[in-house]
């Protein structure tokens, strides 16, 4: 198979880093190049970043010279967007209508109603959207979205339970320090410290998810009929969001049914997909962030303390990687999909 020519913008944040150093040692993609901010173009990758993933740069980036974030400058069969939302919605705008695909892991077009929000294990169908996109907006390319970090993991574990049904959830995040970037919050704010607010982060927490598993009907997507509720949390953790869940249905529903149901969410045949979506974890005190964020490769996202909390209310912990499954891990996984379905 050959390898398609890959693109990242806002190469030189903690997304975008994570983005390099999956994408380095990926067998469908090489990347050709790297965009940055207007003070960097023109530098070359490894003499201007201060590396945040891991120890060492990946040699093949290193003498990249950084392009402006500009359609003429980009040669690549797909773009991928670690921009800020501020900054995206402007600029993968232009590289759409330019005949440019891109695979954003920004928030700027997410509850756009035109533009897929995709977790491929979960709504792949909604892909449909972008003929839809493409004919409204007058491009030639066109966006693809994956969830907040935070909702991808809630929604991962809610969507096996549709088929129970379920009506609403109620959700309290332990949200890890690497979802603010880096330097992301100040030492003497977190060390010792909880903070119970992430500005914007409930509102995406409770929105999201309702278009996610939504259904196409041909023409956009209708809105899931259950209720979430979420409070936020940044907690003093490196990697790994961590959530306890309320998932209240609409009948009695066993801790084994919810468990079966968990263990029916199947992985994809892509290069990405983990070889389980959901780990189901039997110890009394899993999941961890430490021990199990980097399950499936930082994929796979962690269930444990399933339990009773009223008849028909199931509660229960789950954990996953935040900037890999949260954000370059699900963009990659995204444009494999796509790759796979012919649209790239």
């Amino acid at each position: 198979m050959r390898k398609y020519k890959a693109a990242i913008l806002g190469a030189t944040g903690m997304v975008g880093q994570k983005f390099i150093q999956m994408l380095s040692q990926h067998e469908w993609f090489k990347i050709t190049s790297l965009a940055a901010s207007e003070r960097r173009i023109g530098k070359f990758y490894g003499d201007e970043v201060d590396w945040k993933v891991s120890a060492n740069i990946p040699e093949e980036v290193k003498d990249i010279e950084m392009l402006p974030m500009d359609p003429k400058a980009i040669d690549a069969d797909i773009v991928f967007s670690a921009l800020p939302s501020d900054t995206a919605r402007k600029v993968e705008g232009e590289f759409a209508s330019h005949g440019f695909v891109v695979a954003s892991n920004a928030s700027a077009y997410r509850m756009e109603e035109d533009v897929p929000l995709v977790i491929p294990e979960v709504n792949p169908e909604h892909l449909a959207l972008i003929e839809i996109q493409k004919k409204n907006r007058g491009w030639d390319g066109f966006i693809v979205t994956n969830p907040n970090c935070t909702a991808i993991m809630l929604v991962i574990s809610l969507k096996p339970l549709m088929d129970l049904g379920l009506k609403n959830v109620k959700v309290a995040t332990m949200q890890a320090l690497s979802g603010a970037g880096y330097p992301g919050v100040p030492s003497l704010a977190i060390t010792d410290n909880i903070i119970p607010f992430i500005k914007g982060e409930e509102d995406k927490v409770e929105n999201e998810p309702l278009k996610l598993l939504g259904k196409f009907n041909g023409e956009k997507i209708e809105f899931a009929p259950i209720s979430v509720s979420a409070s936020c949390h940044r907690v003093p953790v490196i990697d790994g969001h961590t959530e306890a869940v309320w998932a209240g249905f609409d009948k009695d529903v066993s801790v084994e049914e919810v468990i079966e149901a968990f263990n029916s969410l199947r992985p994809l045949d892509l290069p990405t997909s983990p070889e389980k979506v959901i780990i189901v974890r039997k110890e009394p005190d899993r999941p961890q962030p430490r021990f199990d964020r980097d399950e499936g490769n930082g994929m796979s996202v962690s269930v444990g303390r399933i339990r009773k909390d009223s008849s028909s209310t199931i509660k229960y912990i789950v954990m996953g990687h935040n900037t890999v499954r949260g954000a370059a891990g699900a963009s990659i996984l995204n444009a494999e999909l796509m790759i796979k379905e012919k649209l790239i």
